[in-house]
């Protein structure tokens, strides 16, 4: 890994993007020389003050091309929205096609980019990476890190494995995004509404990549990858970021993609989601608002809890105590602290298993 300073650029400045800038800011080995933003009102403004900080003295830009020209190391791209790969491709492509390295949140199913589709996409991002001499990593808390590659640190304690289980358990209710929370998964709808994550190869396609990156690290084949969806109702009127969610209507998720291997469940991942605690009460339950468990069966028995919270997010640029504060944080530094790693890797599209361990220099309190 290289030793000098990255010069790096934020594409955004929503939640993930505003930890970021905050962070870059405060690493010695990285040097924030450009922030993108969207929005026209935001084009000129001081990039640390719209990151819910003091001002940095530097301006964000819309100028996507002006960005590009001042030549970083890497991008971290954290834009957000309904088409977020479809408009993020492109983006991607240009980057990449320019010679700079891009680690991002955006686009969760390239943690493992060799299962990555469309294919017509995929090869466009190679292509552009080839041409570029360029490197794209993606990550996150989960996808990226909760439900593929803890387990597999995990493993390294097994002599052998039966099965592994990951689980990511939490409320959504300070989630307010109404698009992705009532139409794509039915939150605050009758039971007779199929939100989209219900359609038979929803849940299967947004986990497959996962499913195949810890199977393909630890040699074995999956076959199939089988689907389990369940709706729970809440008995109260909940009120949450959303909106008013009726008694009677959906409250709660549970969802499965497995991985079968030799025609047995052999790789798990499941999500619980809740609008409120008290809602689908016998289903799996984590530690406070919000966690992630994996459970290996084998050799020995491994059983690992993960929370990530936070005691002031004003400190991370966060405005508001949120029950996902702490996982907004872990997911934008899984891929701050991966830029000198990425940087330094071979061009081409990577994984977490591709990359040594991401530690992050400079960011011990007190160094």
């Amino acid at each position: 890994m290289t030793a000098e300073k990255q010069r790096v650029v934020v594409w955004s400045t929503g939640g993930i993007g505003s930890i970021a800038v905050r962070a870059i800011t405060q690493r010695p080995n990285l040097d924030l020389v450009g922030v993108w933003v969207h929005s026209p009102d935001k084009d000129g403004r001081d990039a640390g003050e719209l990151a819910n900080g003091e001002p940095i003295g530097l301006k964000a830009s819309g100028d996507a091309d002006a960005l590009i020209a001042l030549k970083p190391d890497c991008v971290v791209y954290a834009a957000s929205g309904p088409e977020r790969d479809a408009l993020a491709i492109p983006d991607y492509v240009k980057l990449l096609s320019a010679g700079i390295n891009v680690v991002t949140t955006s686009t969760t199913r390239l943690v493992n980019p060799h299962a990555y589709e469309p294919a017509e996409w995929r090869d466009q991002l190679s292509t552009a990476a080839k041409q570029g001499q360029a490197s794209l990593y993606a990550s996150g808390i989960e996808p990226g890190f909760a439900a593929d590659y803890l387990p597999l640190v995990l493993s390294t304690q097994s002599s052998q494995i039966e099965k592994i289980h990951s689980y990511e358990m939490g409320l959504y209710d300070d989630y307010g995004v109404l698009d992705i929370m009532s139409d794509a998964l039915g939150f605050g709808r009758p039971l007779e509404y199929e939100p989209w994550i219900g359609f038979p190869g929803a849940i299967a396609g947004e986990w497959q990549g996962q499913l195949r990156l810890v199977a393909d690290a630890l040699g074995v084949e999956i076959s199939e990858v089988r689907e389990t969806f369940e709706r729970a109702v809440t008995d109260r009127t909940l009120e949450v970021a959303m909106g008013t969610v009726e008694a009677g209507t959906c409250g709660a998720l549970r969802m499965q993609a497995i991985g079968m291997v030799d025609g047995r469940e052999a790789i798990v991942i499941e999500h619980v989601t809740r609008l409120a605690h008290d809602v689908a009460p016998d289903w799996p339950r984590g530690i406070g608002d919000l966690s992630y468990r994996v459970v290996i069966t084998g050799q020995p028995d491994i059983d690992c809890t993960l929370a990530a919270t936070l005691r002031d997010p004003r400190k991370a640029g966060i405005e508001g105590m949120t029950s996902g504060a702490g996982a907004m944080v872990a997911t934008a530094m899984r891929v701050v602290n991966a830029i000198p790693y990425v940087v330094a890797a071979q061009p081409g599209l990577v994984s977490s298993v591709d990359l040594p361990l991401t530690i992050p220099r400079g960011s011990f309190a007190g160094a």
